[in-house]
């Protein structure tokens, strides 16, 4: 099929086009699970086509036609027609500067942290994936650089460049290439009573942007592969610029017209290039509608600029819609990935409301029900788990977060809604910097809250039983991305255990995704997990050459969910091992006994001939040992409901020596030991590990049993 002048196809990739039967599979698997999803890429790649085609035929913005656009004569008018006053109240406008100076002065240590991260940005330096990146104030950065590998992405047009090849991984230099920096140097800046000292936040600013724009000429270098990318520059940039409205440094014509031109270059290009042509788009489209609809709402003036915004409007309206379930839990099939999409969602929110934009009440009630969700399977700390893959991604460009923390949604929930339900925690630095002090007010108001209680989510597949100290988050449901599994994991009936607040056995995470295709399955593979393992199978067949897919359903689904006042039963099942040659099925029951401390696991295989059963519990460190039984956690291990009648001798210590954490005591029969493992607590990083291994060759039907008493 050609239109205007260029092919069009579904993407079947290179092993596609030989005939390879794992590529049709893989359609035919999405066909199954997503009906019409094929057919609807289609026509999407249609449309972009004529997209590209009118993007192609365009030509760049010239100083007059940016002059004209804002009604300037000379270029000396400019700073008054695109950086005077609005009358707004977004966030970043000048005019909400003195109430966000004094809600950041309110909340213990914000000041500090912001102006932190103010002079790392000054120096030019990176925190990329656990690797610090330092250039020095003042001196050119190498945008195009991945620090791990030494790579150097050359600036070639992008239909030209292999970003996937092993050992390389564009994620690295897109963590500069965002320019979060430039929102850190404004914030820096709105902090100062120094006119010396604003005046060098705005010259890094004008500095840093003149040398990003200049190393990184449109649709050439690794900074214009992802439409993504591009969209989520475009907004730090425009709303950094917002900010520093009123510095003299960045009024000055010099600046201001290529700084204009190449927002409205970058919103072009994100609209050509809209990442909807996927079977199933995801997390990306939504990016792509946020810097529109910023950069649209905060410079209307541009050329298209409210056209950008009202598709903008529309599109994250129906993208609420398709990427959220209505119980709140993103459709991604990842917890982190959920943060992702809180943030992404929220900043268009909070922008769109701040210029008197809504985005209709159905979009806020169903984000509003995403902050609910995150509260639900945070710990004590502040933490999630690491259910599905986690690329340490986020939107807000005002704070710096840990990898898994997700805490403060919780606050930023209850100040941007007066939400009782989300409130009564310690204030987060995001509801300073983006609501300012009435958003400071409506959350001082909230009352204490009592601890979130159990709460099963079967649209997104993860369920929380809580209660005395812990919090156990498990996975049961279908792929996520409405069934393709693009950061799915083979985890149906693992779980995490936080044990006040600290996570004790874990999901291993993610490690890295195009850099070592090898890891990146290891990583989300069954043995990674803490779930059982039939035969050395996989839940779901991984494809190496298909890193983000995981469409095999093991039809993960909750069988039954009672919790209680003095403990929690969840039963949860998947049909993974059906298409072994001897067929097993899986039913898991936890059973959180809060009188007892402990938490009970029963695994019962159904099904047909004999197999090797291997069950693992993976731990963040190496700190595990065996030891002789307690009398005191024998104990307890007894009382607990539906607990194995007899115990193995030895059990599972978890936690530094001298102050443990929990015990797992293995019902008796099962051989057990402590296996080297990995773990990634974020993106890029793999720490040395162990897991708690046990095992039993059986005959079905057979149960397994197991308790973690905690400390």
């Amino acid at each position: 099929m050609f239109v205007l002048g260029r092919p069009i196809a579904i993407e079947l990739g290179a092993e596609g086009r030989k005939g390879d039967m794992s590529t049709l599979g893989h359609y035919a698997a999405i066909a199954r699970m997503a009906p019409g999803a094929l057919a609807r890429s289609a026509v999407r790649r249609v449309q972009g086509a004529a997209r590209h085609a009118l993007y192609h035929r365009r030509s760049p913005l010239d100083e007059a036609q940016l002059l004209e656009a804002f009604g300037a004569n000379r270029a000396e008018e400019l700073a008054e027609m695109a950086l005077g006053p609005r009358g707004s109240r977004v966030w970043c406008d000048v005019t909400q500067r003195a109430s966000v100076r004094e809600a950041v002065a309110a909340i213990p240590g914000a000041l500090e942290r912001a102006k932190a991260r103010a002079e790392q940005a000054l120096r030019q330096e990176w925190d990329v994936f656990g690797t610090r990146v330092v250039f020095g104030e003042g001196r050119p950065v190498d945008w195009s650089l991945d620090p791990v590998s030494g790579h150097r992405y050359p600036l070639t047009p992008v239909e030209r460049m292999a970003h996937h090849a092993t050992g390389r991984d564009p994620k690295y230099p897109w963590v500069l290439g965002r320019l979060d920096s430039l929102v850190a140097l404004a914030q820096g800046a709105w902090l100062e009573s120094s006119a010396s000292a604003r005046a060098r936040l705005a010259t890094a600013f004008v500095a840093q942007t003149l040398d990003f724009l200049q190393a990184n000429p449109v649709g050439q270098g690794v900074h214009w592969l992802s439409a993504m990318e591009v969209s989520l520059r475009a907004a730090n940039l425009a709303q950094a610029l917002v900010m520093f409205a009123d510095a003299p440094e960045v009024r000055r014509a010099a600046f201001l017209v290529p700084v204009l031109s190449a927002l409205c270059e970058h919103t072009a290009w994100v609209e050509a290039h809209l990442e909807d042509q996927g079977a199933v788009p995801n997390n990306h489209l939504v990016a792509n509608h946020v810097g529109q609809l910023v950069v649209g709402l905060l410079f209307p003036e541009l050329p298209r600029a409210l056209h950008q915004a009202a598709l903008a409007v529309g599109g994250l309206r129906a993208q609420m819609e398709a990427q959220v379930h209505p119980e709140g839990t993103s459709f991604e099939g990842s917890v982190p990935y959920h943060r992702l999409a809180v943030e992404l969602f929220t900043l268009a929110y909070v922008v769109a409301r701040g210029m008197g934009v809504s985005l209709g009440h159905a979009y806020e009630a169903r984000l509003r029900r995403m902050f609910v969700v995150a509260q639900a399977w945070t710990s004590e700390a502040g933490l999630a788990p690491q259910v599905g893959d986690n690329d340490s991604g986020r939107a807000f460009a005002v704070s710096t977060r840990g990898d898994c923390e997700q805490g403060y949604l919780s606050s930023l929930g209850a100040a941007l809604w007066k939400d009782a339900g989300l409130g009564g925690g310690p204030v987060a630095d995001e509801v300073a910097w983006l609501l300012g002090g009435a958003g400071l007010g409506r959350q001082a108001a909230q009352p204490a809250l009592p601890s979130p209680v159990s709460l099963s989510l079967p649209q997104g597949g993860v369920h929380i039983l809580r209660g005395a100290g812990a919090v156990v988050t498990v996975c049961a449901g279908r792929q996520g991305q409405a069934g393709v599994g693009g950061h799915s994991h083979n985890d149906k009936l693992s779980f995490e255990l936080h044990l006040n607040g600290r996570p004790v056995i874990v999901d291993p995470g993610t490690g890295t995704y195009t850099r070592d295709p090898s890891l990146r399955n290891a990583m989300r593979g069954t043995a990674a997990h803490n779930t059982l393992q039939v035969d050395g199978a996989e839940q779901a067949p991984l494809d190496a050459a298909r890193l983000f897919a995981l469409t095999g359903d093991a039809r993960a689904r909750v069988v039954v969910f009672q919790p209680s006042a003095k403990h929690d039963r969840l039963v949860v099942r998947h049909d993974g091992y059906r298409a072994l040659p001897s067929p097993v099925g899986i039913e898991r029951t936890f059973v959180l006994d809060r009188h007892a401390r402990a938490l009970v696991v029963s695994d019962r295989l159904v099904g047909t001939g004999w197999h090797d059963v291997v069950g693992r519990l993976h731990l963040p460190d190496a700190q595990a040992r065996w030891v002789e039984v307690g009398v005191e956690v024998l104990a307890r291990a007894r009382l607990a409901r539906e607990g194995p009648a007899e115990f193995e001798s030895l059990s599972a210590e978890l936690g530094p020596p001298g102050a443990p954490l929990a015990w797992v005591l293995l019902q008796r029969g099962l051989i057990a030991n402590l296996a080297p493992s990995r773990f990634s607590p974020g993106y890029g990083r793999v720490e040395a590990a162990c897991a708690v291994e046990f095992r039993r060759g059986v005959t079905p039907p057979v149960c397994l049993r197991w308790v973690v008493v905690f400390q």
